[in-house]
């Protein structure tokens, strides 16, 4: 079997390096670039569109901006993460309160 995936973007066919398991992924990630471009084309009022150097720099700032302003943002799931773990502190805290209470009050 060969390492190698034929894949098509804005038109063009690219050979790539491609392991098996990867298959589906890169095409996913083609399938994504491709919208991206045609995305930049379309919306480019500088006609980008034919410029293939000039859209695969915007598409690649773009990624670029869209990944790092990710990386700088907690997702949902560490925020709830974050909540969930806030919340067993407090719970533990209270029950350390309650419990230091409770020896207070039997002194009197």
């Amino acid at each position: 079997m060969s390492n190698t995936l034929e894949v098509k973007l804005l038109g063009k066919e690219y050979r790539v390096a491609c392991e098996p398991a990867e298959r589906e992924p890169l095409l996913a990630a083609v399938a994504f670039l491709d919208g991206k471009l045609k995305d930049i084309g379309d919306k480019s009022s500088t006609g980008a569109r034919g410029n293939g150097e000039r859209l695969a720099i915007m598409a690649a700032l773009n990624l670029a901006h869209e990944l790092l302003a990710l990386k700088n943002t907690p997702t949902e799931v560490a925020a709830a993460l974050e909540s969930e773990s806030i919340q067993r502190r407090i719970n533990s805290i209270e029950a350390k309160l309650d419990e230091s209470l409770a020896q207070h009050e039997q002194l009197f």
